[in-house]
């Protein structure tokens, strides 16, 4: 499994790195089969368009986690975000991995996308942590939807229900486990710092009321929050076998409903599969 902070091998499917990079291994696990499932959705486009180079948006792409990898196997990508700070990071991190003339940063938020961005205009649109703090999900998924052009990839990733209620009940916070699980919004209470959660069928049923196809669903981070972080960093192979797994379990619906979060693919109805 490749890890976003590598430089992956450019339009090359069989390349893929595996493992994960020693100095950041808790990235790995948070970015790791997401960043698989993107890499080969993107190497599908790039041989269905028979473009090299696609245009990539990255909406609350942050300092770019994404958004520079993607870049490094040559594509065009640009990031919305609000803050400030972030697009200033995003900027020194694509200057140091030597892309910055394929990443440009616009502070921007879902619900104004179009104030800055152009609609029909991408190839791909990453939408990862952005449902749960924005007021109309179905109208970000929509936004997000309608940046892509006729046939596209839609990369959806948000917090998902049933890993918090498991977090809560293993520290032993029985009630606000409960509370998370009855809770409309999954939270499990007033302190609870994230707004909103979701379970893999109401992701899926944005992204087809949005009128795409789901083309995959993956659990993220089903085990990688609750394994004890020294064991990971001084047990020797831990950290491989724990990225193994956690790519073994992730497209298991069994474990969907106990991740920490919530990956989905969409393509329009066009677009070619595998």
């Amino acid at each position: 499994m490749s890890d976003p902070m590598r430089p992956p091998v450019a339009h090359h499917p069989q390349t893929t790195a595996r493992g994960a990079d020693p100095s950041r291994p808790r990235a790995s696990l948070r970015t790791a089969v997401v960043w698989e499932v993107l890499q080969e959705a993107l190497e599908r486009r790039v041989k269905s368009t028979g473009r090299e180079s696609l245009d990539v948006l990255d909406t609350g792409g942050g300092s770019g986690n994404f958004a520079v990898p993607a870049a490094r196997l040559g594509h065009r990508v640009t990031v919305v975000d609000p803050s400030p700070n972030a697009l200033f990071a995003l900027e020194r991190r694509a200057a140091e991995a030597d892309v910055a003339d394929r990443v440009k940063g616009v502070q921007g938020d879902a619900h104004g996308l179009f104030d800055v961005v152009e609609r029909g205009g991408y190839d791909a649109v990453l939408c990862h942590g952005v449902l749960e703090y924005v007021d109309d999900p179905a109208e970000g998924v929509r936004n997000a939807v309608a940046a892509l052009r006729s046939e596209g990839v839609l990369s959806l990733l948000a917090a998902g229900l049933g890993g918090a209620v498991l977090a809560r009940a293993l520290a032993g916070h029985f009630k606000e486990a409960r509370q998370a699980l009855e809770n409309p919004d999954g939270r499990w209470g007033e302190g609870d710092p994230v707004p909103r959660r979701f379970t893999a069928e109401q992701l899926s049923a944005l992204v087809e009321g949005a009128g795409l196809r789901v083309s995959a669903v993956h659990g993220v981070r089903v085990f990688a929050d609750l394994v004890p972080g020294v064991l990971v960093d001084t047990e020797p192979g831990a950290l491989e076998a724990l990225l193994k797994l956690e790519e073994a379990a992730a497209e298991s619906p069994a474990f969907h409903s106990v991740a920490t979060q919530l990956h989905v693919l969409g393509e329009t109805q066009g677009t070619s599969g595998a």
